[in-house]
């Protein structure tokens, strides 16, 4: 079996991705602050602007709104100049970073791209620093990636200005980011520079000193998303970003799981939800990027990439599915990937399944299964779906996935949809599945 260790990723996670500025305002051209905005800033004399009433506060969000516009269309339209003529040119390091971003952004091709202010907060150290003007507020980037995003995606990122005169200006974009959407705000642009390669329907990102890596990932890319596509009956067009560079922060993504030993990811599925994201879900999943572990990016194995393009594939149903059986296809579709190629079979963890895994499988694997023992988890699903395609047939096994994904919003619900399906309860789909040899 070309598959050496138990490189698995886990279920999707929140995310989103994210990356802008803030832009500056002159007074009097119908995007600055108003007058008593203005005055009650500047008359300040707290480290914090507390002399602002609640109005005022809501017109300088709103007229930062009008600026971060013009920072999209900076963006869009290429123009650097105008995208940092925010940024506080007494921080070299500062524009330095903000020049990166801006060459970084323009070349994943966003279709659409929009700011806005989300809420703003306190943030003492800052405005000590800064002085009574300061201004950090939690910013929302709303996007879409031509070719790739079916819709527009969303994450926070957070950003400190201050009022100098007649403009503001940024001079901080990282001060608040503790803040922000753990899993989703530190996005591939915000590092180095990057490379963008595509191939097809496959968006491939690495460190632009790796650009032959990215396309070495791209063909793997192209090959595993055309496989996911045979085993997967339902509709899917392909499209997927894979990031494989060495900056270990993006979306912050940790590269270990499980409880006790524990057991390594080589690569992580982590998915967009519409919306906007603070620690919670408040839209439907609508997309996935999948992240390669910086440790092996080097190494990556086609079949691995099956898996995690399966999560791609599948995540855009609905977000109810229990455990077993989005990891379960996961494993079926990669096994049948791998015995594509007449060099290779799966007969070997076959084998380890029925002898390891069966005999003392007592119920269908939940978290609690995967987190203390990955392996067993992953076989014994996997085996689970074997079984349900063999009896149901691949696109049955699909409408069951679908009814799961979307409708299971009880244990009650689940048990009467998988018996719909299957004609079995929990319990005695897991009997039988403990009975099946293959």
């Amino acid at each position: 079996m070309k598959h050496p260790g138990r490189l698995l990723a886990g279920v999707a996670a929140l995310a989103l991705a994210a990356a802008a500025g803030v832009v500056v305002s002159r007074s009097g051209d119908g995007a600055g602050p108003s007058g008593g905005t203005a005055a009650a800033l500047q008359a300040s004399g707290s480290p914090t602007p507390a002399a602002l009433t609640d109005a005022q506060k809501t017109a300088r969000a709103r007229e930062v709104d009008v600026l971060l516009a013009r920072r999209a269309t900076a963006v869009l339209k290429g123009d650097l100049k105008g995208f940092l003529a925010s940024v506080d040119a007494k921080q070299p390091r500062l524009v330095a970073r903000q020049r990166t971003l801006f060459g970084n952004l323009r070349k994943f091709g966003f279709s659409s791209l929009q700011y806005f202010t989300a809420d703003s907060w306190d943030a003492p150290q800052l405005a000590q620093k800064h002085g009574p003007t300061t201004y950090s507020t939690r910013v929302m980037m709303r996007y879409r990636i031509a070719g790739l995003d079916a819709k527009p995606v969303q994450t926070d990122l957070g950003y400190t200005f201050v009022r100098r005169g007649a403009l503001w200006i940024l001079v901080e974009d990282g001060g608040i980011d503790e803040i922000l959407t753990r899993d989703g705000h530190r996005q591939p642009w915000d590092f180095q520079e990057v490379a963008v390669v595509r191939r097809g329907k496959v968006v491939v990102v690495v460190d632009r000193r790796e650009t032959g890596l990215g396309r070495k990932v791209a063909k793997v890319s192209e090959d595993a998303a055309n496989a996911v596509r045979r085993h997967w009956p339902r509709s899917w067009n392909g499209s997927v970003m894979v990031v494989a560079m060495a900056e270990p922060r993006v979306m912050a993504t940790l590269w270990t799981s499980g409880n006790g030993r524990g057991w390594t990811i080589a690569a992580k599925a982590v998915t967009l939800y519409e919306g906007e994201q603070l620690g919670k879900r408040f839209g439907p999943p609508v997309g996935s990027r999948i992240v390669v572990n910086p440790a092996m990016r080097k190494d990556l194995e086609q079949d691995l990439l099956v898996h995690e393009m399966t999560h791609v594939a599948t995540v855009p149903i609905g977000p109810r599915a229990p455990l077993w059986l989005v990891e379960g296809l996961a494993e079926y579709v990669r096994c049948h990937a791998i015995e594509d190629d007449p060099q290779w079979t799966v007969d070997p963890y076959r084998r380890t399944v029925r002898s390891k895994y069966l005999p003392g499988m007592t119920s269908l694997p939940d978290r609690e299964t995967f987190d203390q023992d990955g392996d067993k988890a992953y076989g014994q699903s996997w085996w689970t779906v074997e079984y349900l395609a063999s009896r149901l047939g691949t696109k049955k096994l699909a409408a069951l996935y679908a009814d799961l994904a979307v409708h299971s919003t009880s244990t009650a619900a689940y048990t009467a949809i998988l018996t719909k399906h299957t004609g079995k309860t929990p319990a005695e789909l897991t009997a039988a599945v403990r009975k099946y040899r293959g």
